[in-house]
């Protein structure tokens, strides 16, 4: 079973890929490289920076899923190491697809030296995947309620659906964090248990998720021109579901997946000056992080490697 499932996972994020570049070819036939570049180049220096400042500030909560984790576990570990393995485990994993398996993999690598064991990093592993989706619930029902419009063009959906899926997305929030006030009997799943966080937990949970989605989603935002018709929490909401989409369907950095998506539910915007802001999206929030989590990776395995040299020596 596992062999079968290590060649299914690559293999559904290549047809994926597939799929989608070939929808993204239909959508995009009309229209030529030079409009794109010509939309990059029409960024003003500001908004560049704006975006910039928008991949610091995700990245830096993604750092804080990591240490909200370890409070979970009460393994305190110093911000500087926190950072440098959640940067290195967010860059890989969401350019390679299947993020709780290769994330996984870097966090085990990584927390073991700090003494944790397997158990307590498949904790924190799931917990800050959770963190991920209760951000994602809790900024997707408040823009299902305030901005549906984007949800009801990219799924189809009656107005009075999407917002009444966003008051149910806002009372799973609600229950969760009562059933960590209340402490609430722990969830059994067969022989495993999940207990609810201290509330203390909970309320940096609920604060660093949205903080990472509307960071990441201020990338693209300020990547597109000004337009009196699109607001900021109707791009959120677009990224919301192009994204969560995109990872769902195990393509490699989701590509194809969220630039699809994202045209569907955008009419209203010049499809150049989208496909422009999800190019930059791409190169500061995941290509260039990529790139200096691949050194990362090469520093620290050198450095393990020269470890085990010096102990066989001694």
């Amino acid at each position: 079973m596992k062999r079968i499932l290590d060649f299914a996972w690559p293999m559904l994020g290549l047809l994926a890929v597939l799929f989608s570049g070939w929808l993204l070819y239909s959508e995009l036939r009309t229209i030529s490289a030079d409009e794109i570049l010509a939309s990059i180049a029409a960024i003003p220096l500001k908004r560049w920076c704006l975006a910039i400042l928008s991949t610091l500030v995700a990245y830096t909560a993604l750092a804080w899923y990591d240490r909200i984790a370890l409070l979970h576990l009460r393994k305190p570990l110093g911000w500087g190491f926190i950072s440098l393995v959640s940067f290195t485990t967010y860059a890989l994993s969401h350019n390679i697809g299947a993020s709780v398996f290769s994330g996984a993999a870097v966090r085990y690598r990584a927390y073991s030296t700090k003494g944790l064991a397997a158990a307590e990093i498949a904790v924190l592993v799931t917990l800050c995947s959770f963190t991920f989706l209760l951000g994602t619930i809790m900024l997707g029902g408040f823009v299902l309620i305030v901005e549906p419009s984007v949800f009801v063009r990219l799924f189809e959906l009656p107005l009075w659906v999407a917002r009444f899926i966003g008051i149910l997305f806002l009372l799973c929030v609600l229950l969760y964090v009562f059933g960590s006030i209340l402490k609430f009997r722990p969830i059994s799943i067969g022989s495993f248990q999940v207990f609810y966080p201290r509330p203390e937990v909970v309320l940096r949970q609920l604060f660093a998720a949205p903080i990472e989605l509307l960071g990441a989603a201020g990338i693209i935002y300020f990547a597109l021109p000004p337009n009196e018709h699109v607001t900021f929490f109707s791009i959120v909401g677009l990224f919301l579901g192009s994204f969560s989409a995109a990872l769902l369907s195990n393509a490699p950095g989701g590509l194809g997946v969220l630039e699809y998506l994202f045209l569907k539910a955008a009419p209203d915007l010049s499809v150049p000056d989208v496909i422009a802001a999800l190019l930059v999206f791409r190169l500061l929030y995941l290509l260039i992080p990529l790139i200096f989590a691949c050194g990362v990776v090469l520093i620290f395995e050198r450095k393990q490697f020269l470890d085990a040299v010096r102990k066989k020596i001694h």
